[in-house]
Order: structure tokens, then sequence, then C-alpha cells
């Protein structure tokens, strides 16, 4: 199964409530696939099993795209998400890191679970970067705790930049987090897009 980027978001948001979890498993809290049309504040998009799903977009979310980066651009004072699990050392090694722009420092602060086995998320800043063999480690710091973070070189390494909805035409990749309401409808809390041939996993 792959990783989706965060926006996390969210990559970036986390569900509070007994009632919300127990949605989240009927309902992905997040969904990929590409876009099929995008009209007034509708988005119909095809997953990844084929089917059409439609989320309503509202006018205060926005859209947002990702550029590659390298891990010699990581710094102490970033702001980063990390995708990671844990491996038969102990230790979380990440899947992948996005570098949050400025605006975003705070976005889904914490350490949390992700679905899959000893699959984590974890939204904080960068305190030290420390070189090793393998690539670097790097410590994050959140509210209430702090994670050691290995990334080595095959970790996808990217920058989560503003986009707009301009991104979101037929065929671009996209993810999207969203809600479900009482009536079964979706609606968007943060959409990615494809920019420039670089797509959120």
């Amino acid at each position: 199964m792959r990783l989706l980027p965060l926006v996390s978001a969210g990559f970036l948001l986390m569900l509070g409530s007994a009632a919300a979890l127990a949605q989240q498993a009927a309902m992905p809290d997040r969904i990929g696939g590409t876009v099929e049309s995008f009209a007034g504040d509708r988005l119909a998009m095809k997953t990844a099993d084929g089917q059409v799903t439609t989320v309503l977009i509202p006018p205060t979310v926005k859209v947002t795209a990702l550029e590659n980066r390298k891990l010699s651009d990581i710094k102490a004072g970033d702001y980063v998400g990390s995708a990671a699990v844990q491996g038969t050392d102990g230790k979380l090694h990440a899947q992948e890191v996005h570098i949050f722009a400025e605006s975003m420092r705070g976005a889904g602060e914490g350490h949390r679970p992700m679905s899959g086995p000893s699959r984590s998320m974890t939204n904080a800043t960068v305190t030290t970067v420390i070189a090793d063999p393998q690539g670097q480690t790097l410590r994050l710091t959140y509210k209430g705790g702090e994670q050691d973070i290995e990334v080595g070189p095959e970790a996808r390494i990217v920058a989560i930049v503003p986009g707009d909805r301009a991104l979101l035409k037929p065929g671009t990749a996209v993810s999207v987090f969203v809600t479900k309401g009482a009536d079964g409808s979706l609606s968007a809390r943060a959409v990615q897009a494809e920019k420039d041939g670089v797509k959120p996993l």
C-alpha cells in the first residue's frame, strides 16, 4: 500500500472522536485518484479501483502541490511531516518527508499511527540533523514529545507549495482529505494536485 502525502495534511488532520474513527473505517480519510472533471465546486475523480467519486470542494479549501527536493535541503528549524515505518532495529525509517511552507507551520503537529502495521506520521520541527552512513537522522520535536527519524536515500523528499484550482484538470493526479456527511456526501478539507509531473502519492 503506497503512502499518501500530507497535507498530510495530515498528512495532517486528526480525528478525535470514536464516531469519527468509526466513520473513517468505512470511508478513507484521504482519497487518491485522477480528475475526471471539475465544474463549479464539484470534483469527480476516478480512484484506483476504477470507481468515480464526487467530492465537494468548498471555496475556503486551498489547493496545494509538491516540488521535488533533496535530503540536503532539510535544515534545522524546518517544519516537516514524515511518514515512517518502524524497522526491525526499533527505529523509525522515513518513507517520505514533506517540507512545509512557513505559512503551514503547526499543521497537524504531533506523532500518530497510520493505517498498516508499524506505520506512523510525525509533523514537527526539525531540531537536529545528524549525518549517518545511510543518510541522515532527523530529530523532530512537537508539543509533548520528540521522535528520531532515519532518512535514507530511498525516501521521497518534497516541498509542499501553493497551487490553485486551475491544476484540477482531467487526468491530473490528486489526493483529497474528505469529511463524510450524514447523507453520504463527501466534502474536501484539503486538496493536493499534480504539478509539473510531480504527483501526490
